[in-house]
């Protein structure tokens, strides 16, 4: 029989029963059950977290299995949110989850958002225009943003929080083409860009067909910062590293960067980081 206190008793030592029991009350949403998103899922499962709401319109597919946490081949051409919501529940099946099947869009933005404490981005990459919804509205509701991008065989973090730096103010997508927003995004994400050094095949980084090489030992340095921002933020204890600012580890180059970018992409460096990139990736098609 499933004992709440018991499952998540190891937990106490970092946290108090206290502590715990807040967990236990709060309710986070991550948009994306796949990759990061899944792994989010299942490690705020067993932090003791007792709320979600869950987003994500796809199946799993054979080429998921390098990272997807529910990615088997017994779940191959499953919904993404019913798989992973059954995960979870497996872990705590006294939790409330709430899953949006269609992914997360204008008309559902807000139920997706209600009453929720944090919001946990993980949306493809190349998801721009839902990212932007959901960040616009969680700025709107004064909703603490996370997002900690898997890049080669590390992770890139950046936290925004009510009345700091918006989303917008930091990326600066208004007026871009939508590779250029592209750019913009990976350049905001990556400003230390750790993991362009070891990158074997650069052809398989492809902008223009929207697909990008991944590793399994990403998603999950990005689930442990992810999940540790998410308790700090909760039980408001922890310095925390908020946009501008942002923290970039990359496990194959054994390198850790604080990132600074206090105008966000609108920075002189920023703008010429883009031209860069722009170069390399090429014209649009």
């Amino acid at each position: 029989m499933f004992d709440y206190d018991k499952a998540f008793s190891r937990n106490i030592g970092w946290v108090t029963e206290a502590e715990q029991q807040q967990l236990r009350q709060a309710k986070v949403a991550i948009a994306g059950a796949g990759g990061v998103g899944g792994v989010h899922l299942l490690t705020l499962s067993r932090l003791g977290i007792g709320n979600f709401h869950i987003a994500d319109f796809d199946t799993f597919e054979i080429h998921n299995f390098n990272r997807q946490s529910g990615a088997f081949m017994s779940t191959i051409d499953q919904e993404k949110v019913r798989v992973m919501e059954r995960m979870a529940l497996d872990i705590n099946p006294e939790m409330s989850i709430k899953s949006f099947d269609q992914g997360v869009n204008a008309d559902n933005v807000d139920l997706f958002l209600q009453d929720v404490d944090i919001y946990v981005d993980s949306l493809d990459f190349f998801a721009l225009e839902a990212r932007k919804l959901v960040f616009q509205r969680c700025y709107e509701n004064n909703i603490p943003v996370i997002t900690a991008a898997p890049l080669g065989m590390g992770c890139a973090f950046l936290c925004f929080m009510p009345g700091k730096m918006s989303y917008e103010q930091y990326f600066r997508f208004e007026g871009k083409s939508e590779q250029d927003q592209y750019i913009q995004f990976l350049i905001g994400l990556s400003p230390a860009m750790l993991q362009r050094g070891y990158l074997v095949d650069k052809s398989k980084v492809d902008f223009h067909a929207k697909k990008g090489p991944s590793t399994p030992m990403a998603v999950q340095m990005c689930a442990g910062i992810a999940g540790t921002y998410v308790l700090k933020i909760l039980l408001q204890r922890g310095k925390l590293i908020v946009a501008p600012h942002g923290l970039h580890f990359d496990a194959y180059r054994n390198k850790f960067s604080k990132t600074y970018r206090p105008f966000g992409n609108d920075g002189l460096f920023a703008r010429l980081m883009f031209q860069v990139a722009k170069r390399i990736v090429g014209p649009a098609r």
